[in-house]
């Protein structure tokens, strides 16, 4: 499993990073899940609101927040990076803490742009439109990219500013947002609870005059997360984690410190992986009941789930049975872990069908796992997968985050040795996930290959 050295001196050659397992392991000990990424970008951004020192603790190491901290430097804010409390050995591989806290001291005037450069690399830096639009009135924010799962558009939360008075506009790959008589409540009825909208919107109408309130609201623990940070601010929101959200807007907030939840999409991938390789894990950091469907599928599976405070333990004795997914908005099963799902429907007796309601691209990795061996058919947003007894090792690639990572664990279900390449997708979403790997009993190794050139046409 040794890492063959790239061509250094081949300007047309550039490193890819790469993960290489061996199959065969069983998983088999305890993980401990810090916080979660999806929350702590979102947190991060509402630190806007704030003129002063805001402090989250409990942040992942992860690219993602690194970019989000130049994000909120571009716009005046002073960004730093400090190691949490003493590092515990359940928190930490080798001695570095796999999170820590950031400090953000907010100017009286931030910025007003979010410039393409960085928000083409992370999504959820368009959560920065909701804040800056109440603290500025105005501001302009560079279309995001973001992981290549499907459409996810601007629609809802461009309709519901506008229901609070804004004026929305496109040009030249910018969003520009103006309120200059500032942001009004109003009643405004998501078509979908999107998460990124109801975000957006409820950082927006915190400042706003009058009373705000979104019906059909996401109601993901993140949600309830960002909404425990604002009233720590002084915002008066009531309905976090419900359909329905009130916000009474105020004239100013003041900043907090704000510790982020557990990850639950980081804590859902090590029970799938304990499950799939018929292991025994552990999990810690995280609110058993934010996983409630995707661990009561794992025991319709023939798991052993047990649970207690913040955490959970996984065991899977023998060959996981087939067990169908469908994919909703939470409490529903997560979208983020339907890679996983697919992994152990590959690996189950019987046959899956998976179906997909959240992202139009997010069987796009199927293949990938098809050249594992996986028996995949897809349809739309329907997937039949017949599981094998065993996969088969082979050279693949992640598409995104959470497509990364269930390559990774579907190769520990493979005879022989499975490279997934381009895993800077996974070091947005996983803190050391070579080191929990390792810790858990897996052989794994990280290195880089040479990417071959673009042929000319």
């Amino acid at each position: 499993m040794g890492v063959g050295p790239g061509d250094a001196g081949d300007p047309a050659v550039n490193d890819v990073d790469v993960i290489r397992v061996r199959g065969g392991d069983r998983l088999a000990g305890t993980v401990h899940v810090v916080g979660a990424k999806n929350s702590a970008l979102k947190l991060m951004a509402a630190a806007l609101l704030a003129p002063g020192r805001n402090v989250i603790t409990n942040v992942p190491r992860i690219t993602d927040i690194a970019i989000m901290g130049e994000v909120l430097r571009r716009l005046g804010c002073d960004v730093r990076f400090d190691a949490d409390d003493p590092v515990d050995p359940m928190v930490a591989r080798g001695g570095v803490a796999r999170s820590r806290q950031v400090v953000i001291d907010v100017p009286e005037q931030p910025g007003a742009e979010a410039d393409y450069d960085l928000v083409r690399r992370l999504r959820a830096s368009i959560c920065v439109l909701g804040p800056l639009l109440a603290r500025r009135g105005h501001v302009r924010v560079a279309h995001p990219g973001g992981d290549a799962i499907g459409s996810r558009g601007l629609d809802m939360h461009i309709a519901g500013l506008a229901r609070m008075g804004a004026e929305v506009s496109g040009e030249h790959g910018f969003v520009i947002a103006e309120a200059p008589d500032g942001l009004h409540g109003a009643e405004i009825l998501l078509d979908f609870p999107s998460v990124g909208a109801t975000e957006n919107l409820v950082m927006a109408a915190v400042l706003a005059r009058g009373e705000t309130v979104i019906d059909n609201a996401a109601r993901e623990p993140e949600i309830v997360d960002i909404c425990m940070m604002l009233r720590g601010m002084g915002a008066r929101i009531s309905g976090a984690g419900s359909s329905t959200l009130r916000i009474v807007g105020v004239p100013e907030l003041r900043p907090v410190r704000h510790a982020t939840v557990g990850d639950r999409i980081v804590a859902g991938t090590w029970a799938f992986a304990a499950a799939m390789t018929r292991g025994d894990v552990t999990v810690t950091g995280v609110e058993p009941a934010f996983l409630e469907v995707a661990l009561d599928k794992l025991v319709a599976a023939g798991g052993l789930v047990e649970t207690r405070g913040d955490a959970f333990r996984v065991r899977m004795d023998d060959r996981p049975r087939a067990v169908d997914v469908v994919t909703l908005p939470f409490p529903g099963f997560a979208t983020d872990l339907l890679p996983m799902a697919i992994g152990l429907a590959a690996v189950s007796d019987g046959a899956s069908l998976i179906t997909e309601n959240i992202f139009d691209g997010r069987f796009m990795f199927a293949n990938e796992m098809m050249r594992l061996g996986a028996d995949i058919k897809t349809d739309g947003h329907h997937a039949v997968v017949r599981g094998h007894e065993q996969l088969s090792g082979a050279p693949v690639r992640a598409t995104d985050i959470r497509a990364g990572a269930g390559l990774i664990i579907a190769g520990l279900c493979a005879d022989g040795v499975t490279e997934v390449s381009h895993v800077h997708h996974v070091d947005r979403g996983y803190p050391d996930f070579v080191a929990d790997l390792r810790a858990l009993g897996v052989e794994v190794e990280r290195g880089t290959v040479p990417e071959e050139p673009a042929l000319e046409i």
